[in-house]
């Protein structure tokens, strides 16, 4: 069996790698092709996805193009993923009877009322999917009000943000008890770049002072290139700091650690009480703000988040995401949440909610592509 994935640049490759791990996880005689719609994205694919999976390419948007690239790949399944809807495409993979589905599915309210305007052209596009796979009900209905029945819309949540989390508690424990943390609460900043760290101490600062609390200021810069850089800073500033990887040894001495390696980040979050995510205060696009909020607290980012639009709008209509215009907002916002208690356990439980609902989003989408296989002869052999 081949499966035709088209993912269209760099975000759509990762959920590509998600869902081909569970499908290789699961079936024996799948093979993969995934195509890209950027030369970036492609270079990406061939780096994070299989040795064995073809990575090229999509053909552009022309019916004598795409069929032969139909003819070479001949694929048993097309799967498109997000929202790559491209007519001669889908029409001409309709034509060769390749059954097609949509996973990870998103529209948003702008692209929605584009589209209403060519409602039906986009009824007969979308009726070549057998199934759509969206990841929140707002989508569904979207889908649904350009003319796909819902008996063909599933709810599945997001794969890119279905992050495996083991005993969250104990995970909490064991970074708050390598921080020596009682009871401080941690300010902790994860993938800063330049020029945000001199914006954070000063928002530091303002917590210390309006909240009258003994906080831990905890920042990790995204590069480790740029340790020198923050640690003159620091000092600069005044500010006593211990290094991450000296606390085994040493313990913490002071209220501003350090995090001076790699790979640690994704689990500190953990310890974090009021968590930022960088790369947000200045003009970075932002970072993965779901792998902070995954913990069951509030996660708060700056304005540049054009890289993580899709999980801001998982995030903050829930209450559980939380954009600050420039520093001094920044402080605001997470004073009235240290100010107030109920607040701030209801942005936790948002968050927990939330990244709760994208959880066996990889399963729901990968169960979905091995029912419509079974459904042909000859289909995957589930291991």
């Amino acid at each position: 069996m081949t499966l035709w994935i088209h993912a269209a640049s760099v975000g759509e490759v990762q959920a590509a790698h998600a869902l081909i791990v569970e499908l290789t996880t699961r079936a024996a005689n799948i093979l993969f092709v995934v195509t890209t719609m950027t030369e970036q994205g492609r270079r990406v694919a061939k780096k994070q996805l299989p040795a064995e999976v073809s990575c090229f390419l999509a053909p552009l948007d022309v019916p004598f193009l795409v069929r032969r690239v139909l003819g070479k790949i001949r694929p048993d399944m097309y799967i498109c993923l997000e929202t790559e809807l491209w007519p001669a495409m889908l029409n001409e993979v309709r034509r060769a009877g390749v059954k097609m589905v949509l996973l990870n599915g998103r529209m948003s309210e702008r692209t929605y009322r584009r589209y209403r305007l060519l409602r039906r052209f986009m009824a007969q596009l979308l009726g070549g999917f057998s199934k759509l796979a969206v990841i929140r009900q707002a989508d569904g209905r979207r889908f649904a009000g350009l003319g796909v029945d819902a008996s063909r819309i599933l709810v599945a949540g997001n794969i890119k943000y279905d992050l495996a989390m083991n005993e969250p508690e104990a995970a909490r424990e064991r970074y708050r008890s390598l921080l020596g943390l009682t009871d401080e609460a941690v300010f902790l900043c994860g993938s800063t770049g330049p020029g945000e760290e001199q914006i954070l101490a000063g928002v530091y600062r303002e917590l210390r002072e309006g909240s009258g609390k003994k906080i831990v200021w905890i920042v990790a810069p995204r590069h480790l290139e740029r340790l020198p850089e923050v640690k003159q800073l620091l000092t600069g500033l005044g500010l006593g700091y211990d290094l991450y990887t000296e606390l085994a040894t040493k313990g913490r001495q002071h209220d501003v650690v350090l995090v001076d390696c790699m790979g640690e980040l994704a689990g500190l979050y953990s310890a974090g009480d009021y968590n930022f995510c960088g790369g947000s205060l200045v003009d970075d696009g932002g970072h993965n703000i779901m792998e902070a909020a995954r913990w069951g607290k509030p996660v708060y980012y700056g304005p540049y988040m054009s890289d993580f639009l899709d999980a801001l709008d998982l995030l903050e209509p829930a209450g559980a995401g939380f954009r600050a215009r420039d520093g001094r907002h920044l402080a605001e916002v997470i004073l009235g949440h240290m100010q107030d208690r109920r607040s701030y356990e209801a942005a936790c439980a948002a968050a927990a909610g939330v990244t709760a609902g994208q959880r066996r989003a990889v399963d729901r989408q990968a169960d979905l592509v091995l029912e419509l296989l079974a459904s042909r002869d000859g289909g995957a052999t589930i291991k």
